[in-house]
């Protein structure tokens, strides 16, 4: 294994996604889309705690006024962890608001605490993914047409979001303003055939975005130009998402999927990575108006 990858967590997710580093709980939080489980690690004393949810969720990402704002498979909801576990709460979207066989694919807060987050055809059959904005002006479509939506990331200045679509293997970004509109879309990072496809990603505090490659074994970090920086190998084949988590922000955790991967002993752990840089801290998600929803 490589030197800078350690296992967290064993944990056998067959399909870990969602990252999150939640100050309150000093955890990392992520879910197992497939099996719809919520899962807590605490790296300062390896403390592990799992829950069946409800209905699969997508991710979890904090909210202003506490608790977390979590994407499921009906939609967005407000979600609340404590003792006796996690409980659904208000929901945000319409139960019924997506073509029958969508779901929610990954999200994130940009610095003003807007909800970013796509869509996708769970089979992958069909190009009718979504990139939708949540904040007080309520649900807006922002871009479409993509076959499997991934991120989103912001860069450290806010002025940027970077959105995939894996199974073409894209990396797009776009200017983001101070009104949360985005402008100038363009294509800012393509792999090569057989390099692997772009899943979830994060921001360091440098600039630098980081991205998981599934079907690559392996995270890349590239540099604000597009340019690849480094790259680490994994002991899975299947990696889908990183977030930097910590006191300091400075240990960068990495989940996986053990779907398809029968012969992978590791499939579907989660990993902390030494790459002696640090992120940035995720923005609670401001609530929008009853009015507005």
């Amino acid at each position: 294994m490589n030197k800078d990858v350690t296992v967290a967590w064993e944990v056998g997710a067959e399909l870990g996604e969602g990252p999150i580093w939640s100050d309150s709980l000093q955890a990392l939080l992520f879910v197992d889309i497939r099996q719809a489980r919520l899962h807590a690690y605490h790296p300062d004393n390896g403390e592990r705690q799992s829950w069946d949810l409800e209905e699969a969720c997508c991710w979890l990402l904090p909210r202003e006024d506490g608790g977390f704002v979590a994407g499921l498979h009906s939609g967005v909801a407000e979600l609340d962890l404590d003792a006796d576990g996690p409980r659904i709460g208000k929901r945000l979207t319409p139960i019924k608001w997506l073509p029958d066989g969508d779901r929610l694919n990954d999200a994130n807060s940009d610095a003003h605490g807007r909800l970013w987050f796509g869509s996708m055809d769970n089979a992958e059959a069909e190009i009718h993914g979504f990139l939708f904005r949540l904040d007080s002006r309520g649900l807006v479509e922002m871009d479409s047409e993509y076959h499997v939506t991934n991120g989103p990331a912001i860069s450290p200045d806010g002025r940027t979001l970077y959105h995939n679509d894996s199974a073409r293997q894209i990396v797009f970004a776009f200017d983001l303003d101070d009104d949360g509109e985005l402008s100038n879309r363009r294509e800012h990072i393509r792999l090569p055939e057989g390099a692997g496809y772009p899943d979830g990603m994060t921001c360091d505090r440098e600039g630098g975005l980081w991205i998981a490659l599934w079907d690559g074994g392996r995270i890349a970090r590239y540099r604000a130009d597009g340019s690849l920086d480094r790259e680490v190998t994994l002991p899975v084949s299947r990696p889908t998402s990183c977030i930097f988590g910590g006191d300091a922000l400075d240990r960068l955790f990495v989940t996986s999927a053990a779907t398809g991967c029968d012969d992978e002993p590791l499939a579907g752990a989660l990993f902390e990575v030494d790459v002696e840089i640090g992120g940035i801290a995720t923005t609670p998600v401001v609530m929008p108006n009853d009015s507005t929803l």
